[in-house]
């Protein structure tokens, strides 16, 4: 008889979903974390009872009534609302692009004449979007692509919009409203104490191992289980024999300030070229904090080197075509489940994780 059932590779919500299903239904389990906390990058720091997002803003939103109520048997969310602003060279602007944001770029009051600029600007551009550029211009005019688009992205990516694929920018959300919730979600908001009290309860009842690199003790990890479930990068797991997955990193910059409100708003993102960063995240205005000190948090974007971090999949065409020679040999594995935001390659947002974890469930556990 092996120890455990399953020994579940990371410690994020994909892992922690299955986890917590798993432990419900009298299922040994075993997690195993190169970092030295639990979370992944949903976990935060607690610096003068604020709760900083260590590894970037996640802010919760779903119009999944099965994933929202999940969540909420498991901890109470507070009603934030995400209405990020744009900071262009000192001009303030409302996100996501709407009547508030129109008004100031344009001084217009009505949709009909914030429509009407927008559909003459679009002229531009001729014929199918090519890149980028192209495909942001053809959905809000050039006017915005300049000042809100344009700086932000390239900065993001490391590469000019025009050298950029247009998918990138499937669509931009464009309302003739005012109305600056950027989510279009049924279901938003911040668990009520930070994302650790969520993550604490998904892994209720695990045994845990932090600091430990699953990759480099591999044999004794696989020996203790009947199965596992890896939810780490999937070169990394066959030792990169294809060669590396490209991704985009993040650097954090995080400091407390001797004052009660930094910039008013929970996110700013500085759109121009010239700043280094591509936003500013005060933490406390996530959960509505009334402490006498601030912690903010400049995000820089980074070219991915191993060793660091990685949030962004660079799915392009030809680390598209890379994964999908790795995900072959995943897919021969009888022993090794994969799943999540690395092993699956995509951008995931926090409810399509777990969405994509109740789907394993369904057919690993049911």
């Amino acid at each position: 008889m092996k120890k455990y059932d399953y020994v579940i590779v990371g410690s994020g919500l994909f892992a922690g979903t299955f986890a917590y299903l798993a432990t419900q239904k009298d299922k040994k389990c075993l997690v195993i974390e190169k970092r030295n906390e639990i979370g992944g990058n949903l976990y935060c720091e607690d610096m003068e009872g604020i709760h900083v997002h260590k590894y970037g803003a996640h802010i919760f939103h779903t119009s999944n009534k099965k994933v929202w109520d999940f969540v909420n048997s498991l901890v109470e969310f507070n009603r934030y609302t995400n209405s990020p602003v744009a900071n262009y060279k000192g001009e303030i602007y409302n996100l996501p692009f709407n009547m508030n944001t129109f008004n100031k770029m344009w001084g217009c009051e009505t949709p009909a004449e914030a429509k009407k600029i927008i559909e003459e600007q679009k002229k531009v551009i001729k014929g199918y979007p090519q890149n980028l550029e192209e495909q942001a211009i053809s959905l809000v005019g050039t006017d915005i692509y300049k000042k809100l688009i344009k700086g932000y992205t390239e900065k993001q990516w490391g590469r000019e919009c025009k050298d950029l694929p247009s998918f990138i920018i499937k669509r931009l959300p464009v309302r003739y409203i005012y109305d600056n919730n950027y989510f279009d979600d049924k279901y938003q908001g911040i668990p009520i104490g930070g994302y650790n009290v969520l993550i604490n309860a998904l892994f209720e009842g695990c045994d845990i191992e932090t600091g430990v690199d699953f990759n480099k003790n591999r044999e004794k990890y696989m020996g203790l289980s009947e199965k596992v479930l890896y939810t780490g990068t999937l070169d990394s797991f066959y030792d990169y024999c294809y060669g590396n997955l490209e991704y985009r990193s993040l650097k954090f910059e995080t400091e407390m300030l001797d004052e009660e409100n930094y910039q008013g708003v929970a996110v700013v993102n500085y759109t121009d070229r010239e700043t280094p960063y591509t936003r500013i995240i005060e933490h406390k205005h996530f959960e509505y904090g009334k402490q006498e000190k601030t912690v903010i948090t400049r995000e820089y974007p980074a070219e991915w080197e191993e060793g660091m971090e990685p949030y962004y999949p660079v799915n392009d065409e030809k680390n598209q075509m890379l994964f999908n020679r790795y995900k072959m040999l995943a897919d021969r594995e009888e022993k090794i489940l994969f799943g999540g935001r690395l092993a699956e390659y995509k951008y995931y947002d926090m409810d399509k994780v777990i969405a994509s974890a109740f789907e394993l469930v369904e057919r690993e556990l049911n």
